[in-house]
């Protein structure tokens, strides 16, 4: 299973890679290329053009993931939701971040308490 990214305030490094990217999300570079173009995520580029991911475009597409491969959503109804209502789809998103993370804690403790018994 792919690495899941945790809340943006906590990223360690001021940019990410497109393969660091591609490993937080789960999805082909290939995709998150696609995205870039059809959803206007810029990230910022290097005089060699390699991407640098700030933490506001993972972010960003985050929600378009959530949107397109969580939700099932078309690309235009994910436009537009990603341009209407980003702000509550964002806080949607980092509540699903908080309850999976919540889940697998509670997972662990439940696997420690029935290696004590």
């Amino acid at each position: 299973m792919a690495k899941r990214a945790t809340p943006y305030d906590e990223f360690e490094r001021k940019y990410y890679k497109i393969g660091d990217v591609s490993d937080i999300l789960g999805v082909p570079q290939s995709t998150l290329r696609y995205w870039e173009g059809e959803f206007g995520v810029s990230p910022m580029r290097t005089p060699g053009k390699a991407r640098h991911y700030t933490a506001e475009d993972i972010r960003n597409l985050r929600i378009i993931h959530y949107l397109i491969r969580v939700r099932g959503m078309k690309i235009e109804a994910a436009k537009r939701q990603f341009t209407e209502n980003r702000d509550n789809i964002s806080r949607r998103v980092d509540i699903i971040d908080k309850l999976e993370e919540v889940s697998a804690d509670l997972k662990s403790l439940l696997a420690s308490l029935t290696k004590r018994k």
